[in-house]
C-alpha cells in the first residue's frame, strides 16, 4: 500500500495507548509516560481493561469506550488480543497503529493462521496501517510525539532514521542525544509485517522537514518496491545505508562459477549503487556522512591534494587514501611553479604539499589558493597541527574565506585548544574531521556517493547495432531440455542460446563417440579442442575433460580415450554422453573474462563480470549488477573490476574492444528479461581483445518458470510489449515508452517547442533544460511512472510528442501531462498519446488520472473533456483540475468520446 494512510502514523492528531499501565517497568507504563511527557499537543487516551485511571489520566476500558477514533493507536497487549483490537480500531475509523508486542508470527489462532496474519487480515478492510510488530515504536520530535518505549527522547532535527533493529534503535537514540543530533523521524520497523522500508522511504522522500534519510537494514523482502522507492528518493535527497551482515557466508553450492562468486553482500552493494544511495559500515560513519554531504557542496571529483604543516599526518592520510582505492592528484609543473613562488625552498615539492611547520597564516592562504585554482585538483584535504609560532585561530580566520569556496576537507589535529579554529571553519561551511583517516573516509564517502548519483543520472549511449534476438530459437532449446527432464543444457545448447541473442560463440559440434569426434574434427579443420560431455560434470577441467590444440585424427582419438578413462576414475558415477569438438581459437592477446547470471534470494537475477579462466574463484576479481542493463550500466559494471585496467591496453597489447564487451552484457541482460526459465549462466572464458569478443565455453541451468522473466527482476525493465505502431498524417510512427537512450532526441524535441507552449505545460517560463532535467524526463522508473513518446524513424529518429503519468505511491491517482511539438499541434497527435496513456493507467490499476490545465489552454481542456475527464476549478486561480476515474471501462468510454459510434473523427489536441 506504500504511503496510503501513513500520515496517521507519522502526523497523528490524537493517540491512544492500548495496554497503558501504571505497573513500574512494564512496556505499557513506559509508553504512556513517553507519550504524555514528549510534549504531544493532541488528545492522549490511555486504554486499560481494569483501571479507570492511568498515569493521572482518565482511562478507557476498550476501544469502543473511546470518545473518538484516535488517529494513532499504540498497542502493548498480549499477542492473542491484537487481531481483535486492530479490528475494533479499524471499525472505529483509526488508520494507524504501532504494535510493540513480539511473538505474533509464532502463535496461531484457532483456525490455524498466525496471529500476525490475523492482525493483517483485520487491518486490511479498513486500510489501517501497522508499524511492527515487535518494534520499539516511533518518535516525531517536531510534533512532540514519542510513541515508543525508548529510554530517552529525540531532539528535533532534519534527519530521518529508520532501523530494523530495536536494540540498535535505542542505542543510536542515546548516542545521537549525547552529540546533539536531531531527527525529523525516528522509527523502529520491527518485523515490518505491513509498513516496510519502501513505504517509509516514499513518505520521507516527500517530507519537507527531512533533509536526509538514514537506514539500518538487516534484510529486504519486497525488493522491487524497495528499489523503486529508493531510486526515486535518492534523486531528491541523500539516502544513506548501514547494512548488517557484511561478512561472507561462504560460497554456496552452485552449478556455476557465478553462483559461487556472487555473494549476497555484493548483491546488496550493487543494489545500493544502482539506487544512487550511499553505503557506510558503521553508525558513526552514517552520521558523519550526513555532515559530509551537507558541507562538501562543490565537490567535483576524486583527485585529492593534501596540504599540511606536518608531514606525519599527511602520510597517514595518503595511506588511508590508498587503502580506500584512491590516490593523490599529481601536481602539474605550473602548480609546482606557483607553489615555489609562495613556499620556502624546503617544501615537499609534491603531493602531499608540506608547507613546513613554521608557516604563517599568509603562507597557508597562498598555498590553499594555488591548490584550489589548480585544474588537476578536485578537492583539498587541509591538515593542521598546532604550533607555538602562529595561533591556530588566526590561521583559521585567514583561511576560512578561501576554504568556504568549497571542495575543502579539514582536520585540525589536536584537542580542545583547536575548538575555536574548528568553529570558524564550521561556520564557513567547511567539513571538519577529528583525524586524517576520518577526513579521508569522508572524502571517499563523497566519491562513492557522487559516483552512485552520476550513475543514477548518466545517459547511456544508443546501442550502435540494434540486436534483434531470436527469442523463439532460444525458447525452443530451453523447452526441449526441460521436456527431457534436464536442467543443465549441454555446451552446444548453451551456445545456441547465446547465439540466438547475438553473442559470438566458437563453432562447436557434439560427438557421440570417439570416431564421431574424429570425423567432426576433420570437418571443422585442425587444430581443434576436445571436451568431455557429461550431464553430471559442470566444470570439465576438474575431471581432466579438456584437451586443446589437437592437430591430427590420432591425437583426437587418443584424447577422447584418455578423457573417458579419467572420467571413470575421477567421477565414477558420471555418465559419458559424448564429446564436444570445437575449432581451436588463436587469439594470443585476448583477455579471459567471465560473464554470468546467478539468482539472489532477495533481488532476483544478478549479472556478474570479472577476470575469467580456470582460476576465477582464486583470482576473485568480479563485480555484480542488477539487470536490466544498458550500455552505460554495462560500462560501469566493467569499470569496477581490476581487469578493466588491463582491457585499456599495456605494452604490446592494444586496448580491447570495450564496446563489444559492453554489448554482450546488455545482450545477457536481455536474455534474463526474456527467459524466465534461466536460472544460472556462465560464459567462461569470454575472450576479449581488439577484434571483439568470443565465448569459448558456456554453461546454462534452467528451471520451470513460475512467472514472467521481467517479474523476477528487482527493477522493472523497459516494457517493450507496450510499443505500438500507428498511422499518423499518412506515415507510420511508434508510440512507445521513453528510454534513457532518448535523452538527445528529447532535448531536440524540447528545442522545437515554442516558449508559450512550454509555459502551458510547465506553468512557468522555461529558459532551457540541463542534463539533470533531461535525465529525469527520460530515466524513469516504469513501476511508478510512464511516459509514452510518439517516435518517428524519419531523419534518423525524432520525438514528436510525449504523454506522461506519475503515479502516487498508493496508486490511487496518477498525475498526467501531454506535450506535442509546436509545429504538429491540431493534427490528432495529442489525442493518440493521451488515449494510450489512459489505457495503460486503466490496465495498471490506477484509480484515477488527474492533472492541472491552465484555463487559457483551451485545446487541452477540450481534449480532456472529449476523453471523459471531469473539469473543475483548481486550487489556484486560472487553473482547471481534470480528473478521469479509471474503473469500469474508462478506456472504452475514452474510445467512444474520441471516435464516436463508427466515425473516425479526430478532436483538436493540445
Amino acid at each position: 500500500m506504500t504511503v496510503r494512510n501513513l500520515e496517521y502514523l507519522l502526523r497523528p492528531r490524537s493517540v491512544a495507548v492500548i495496554g497503558a499501565s501504571d505497573r513500574a517497568g512494564s512496556v505499557g507504563a513506559t509508553v504512556i509516560r513517553n507519550v504524555l511527557g514528549g510534549g504531544f499537543a493532541g488528545p492522549v487516551y490511555p486504554v486499560n481493561l481494569r483501571h479507570a485511571q492511568v498515569a493521572g489520566r482518565r482511562a478507557y476500558s476498550d476501544v469502543g469506550a473511546l470518545p473518538e477514533a484516535p488517529d494513532l493507536a499504540v498497542i502493548a497487549t498480549p499477542p492473542a488480543t491484537i487481531p481483535g483490537i486492530v479490528s475494533e480500531l479499524g471499525a472505529r475509523g483509526t488508520r494507524g497503529a504501532v504494535v510493540l508486542t513480539a511473538g505474533l508470527a509464532r502463535q496461531q489462532t484457532e483456525n490455524g493462521r498466525t496471529v500476525m496474519q490475523a492482525m493483517l487480515d483485520a487491518a486490511r478492510p479498513h486500510l489501517l496501517r501497522v508499524l511492527g510488530p515487535n518494534c520499539v515504536g516511533l518518535l516525531v520530535p517536531g510534533l512532540g510525539l514519542n510513541a515508543s518505549f525508548a529510554h530517552t527522547n529525540a531532539i528535533p532535527g532534519s534527519l530521518a532514521f529508520v532501523s530494523q533493529s530495536g536494540g540498535l534503535t535505542t542505542g543510536v537514540l542515546d548516542w545521537a542525544g549525547s552529540r546533539r543530533i536531531g531527527f525529523s523521524h525516528f522509527i523502529s520497523l520491527g518485523e515490518a509485517a505491513d509498513v516496510d522500508f519502501g513505504d517509509l522511504i516514499d513518505y520521507l522522500a516527500s517530507d519537507p522537514g527531512t533533509r536526509a534519510i538514514l537506514l539500518y537494514i538487516e534484510s529486504i523482502r519486497a525488493a522491487r518496491k524497495f528499489m523503486s522507492a529508493a531510486r526515486a528518493a535518492a534523486r531528491n535527497k541523500p539516502v544513506i545505508v548501514v547494512k548488517a551482515g557484511r561478512a561472507p557466508e561462504g560460497a554456496r553450492a552452485a552449478l556455476s562459477h557465478t553462483g559461487a562468486l556472487a555473494g549476497a553482500d555484493d548483491v546488496f552493494g550493487a543494489a545500493i549503487r544502482r539506487a544512487g544511495m550511499l553505503r557506510v559500515t558503521t553508525i558513526a560513519e552514517l552520521f558523519d556522512a550526513v555532515e559530509t554531504l551537507a558541507r562538501a557542496t562543490a565537490f567535483r571529483g576524486e583527485r585529492l591534494a593534501i596540504m599540511t604543516n606536518g608531514g606525519g599526518p599527511a602520510v597517514m592520510a595518503a595511506d588511508a587514501l590508498a587503502a580506500g582505492g584512491a590516490g593523490l592528484a599529481p601536481l602539474s609543473a605550473d602548480t609546482v611553479a606557483r607553489l615555489d613562488a609562495c613556499l620556502p625552498a624546503t617544501w615537499s615539492r609534491g603531493n602531499p604539499v608540506d608547507i613546513i611547520g613554521d608557516a604563517p597564516a599568509a603562507r597557508y592562504v597562498a598555498a590553499l589558493s594555488v591548490l584550489l585554482e589548480a585544474p588537476e585538483i578536485d578537492s583539498v584535504l587541509f591538515i593542521h597541527v598546532p604550533t607555538a609560532i602562529v595561533p591556530s585561530e588566526d590561521i583559521a580566520r585567514a583561511c576560512a574565506p578561501v576554504a568556504q569556496r568549497g571542495r575543502v576537507f579539514s582536520c585540525w589535529l589536536g584537542g580542545s585548544g583547536l575548538d575555536a579554529a574548528r568553529r570558524i571553519f564550521a561556520e564557513a561551511g567547511v567539513a571538519d574531521y577529528a583525524t586524517p583517516e576520518q577526513a579521508v573516509s569522508g572524502f571517499l564517502q563523497l566519491v562513492s556517493y557522487r559516483s552512485n548519483q552520476q550513475a543514477l543520472m548518466e545517459t547511456p549511449p544508443s546501442i550502435p547495432l540494434e540486436f534483434t534476438p531470436d527469442r523463439d530459437a532460444a525458447r525452443r532449446i530451453v523447452r526441449a531440455a526441460l521436456d527431457a527432464g534436464r536442467e543443465l543444457l549441454s555446451e552446444p545448447e548453451a551456445k545456441g542460446v547465446l547465439a540466438a541473442y547475438g553473442i559470438p560463440v566458437v563453432r562447436t559440434r557434439i560427438a557421440g563417440n570417439e570416431e564421431e569426434a574424429v570425423r567432426l574434427a576433420t570437418e571443422l579443420g585442425f587444430p581443434v579442442a576436445l571436451k568431455v560431455l557429461s550431464p553430471q560434470v559442470t566444470h570439465k577441467s576438474d575431471v581432466g575433460g579438456v584437451m586443446l590444440d589437437l592437430a591430427t585424427t590420432d591425437e583426437v582419438r587418443a584424447a577422447a580415450s584418455a578423457m573417458a578413462r579419467r572420467l571413470r576414475e575421477r567421477a565414477p558415477g558420471a555418465e559419458l554422453a559424448g564429446y564436444t569438438v570445437q575449432e581451436m581459437v588463436r587469439r594470443p592477446r585476448a583477455h579471459e573474462t567471465i560473464v554470468g547470471v546467478a539468482p539472489d534470494a532477495v533481488f532476483g537475477p544478478v549479472i556478474l563480470f570479472g577476470h575469467g579462466g580456470v582460476a576465477v574463484e582464486v583470482i576473485g576479481d568480479r563485480a555484480v549488477a542488477l539487470p536490466p542493463l544498458n550500455l552505460a550500466l554495462a560500462r560501469d559494471l566493467v569499470s569496477r573490476t581490476r581487469i578493466a585496467r588491463l582491457l585499456d591496453g599495456y605494452r604490446d597489447r592494444p586496448p580491447a574492444n570495450r564496446q563489444a564487451l559492453h554489448l554482450v552484457l546488455v545482450q545477457v541482460s536481455q536474455l534474463v528479461v526474456d527467459l524466465a526459465e534461466l536460472a544460472e549462466l556462465d560464459i567462461n572464458p569470454l575472450l576479449v581483445d581488439e577484434h571483439g569478443v568470443l565465448a569459448l565455453d558456456a554453461r546454462i541451468r534452467v528451471s520451470a518458470a513460475g512467472a514472467a522473466g521481467s517479474a523476477r527482476l528487482a527493477i522493472r525493465p523497459y516494457p517493450r510489449e507496450l510499443e505500438e505502431r500507428v498511422a499518423f498524417q499518412g506515415r507510420e510512427i511508434v508510440l512507445r515508452p521513453i528510454r534513457p537512450e532518448d535523452e538527445t532526441l528529447h532535448a531536440r524535441f524540447l528545442e522545437r517547442i515554442d516558449a508559450a507552449d512550454l509555459q502551458m505545460r510547465f506553468f512557468h517560463t522555461v529558459r532551457g533544460f540541463r542534463h539533470p532535467d533531461l535525465a529525469r524526463f527520460t530515466q524513469i522508473d516504469y513501476d511508478r511512472e510512464m511516459a509514452f513518446i510518439a517516435w518517428s524513424p524519419e531523419a534518423g529518429g525524432e520525438t514528436l510528442g510525449v504523454a506522461r503519468a506519475i503515479a502516487a505511491p498508493d496508486r490511487a491517482t496518477a498525475e498526467f501531462a501531454v506535450l506535442v511539438r509546436s509545429d504538429l499541434k491540431g493534427r490528432g497527435l495529442g489525442a493518440l498519446l493521451l488515449k494510450k496513456l489512459v489505457n495503460y493507467c486503466s490496465d495498471s490499476g490506477i484509480g484515477a488520472l488527474v492533472g492541472e490545465i491552465l484555463v487559457v489552454n483551451r485545446p487541452m481542456a477540450a481534449l480532456a473533456r472529449r476523453l471523459g475527464f471531469d473539469l473543475a476549478p483548481g486550487a489556484d486561480a486560472g487553473v482547471l483540475r481534470a480528473c478521469l476515474p479509471l474503473g469500469g471501462g474508462a478506456a472504452a468510454r475514452s474510445d467512444r468520446a474520441l471516435n464516436g459510434p463508427g466515425r473516425g473523427t479526430k478532436p483538436r489536441p493540445s
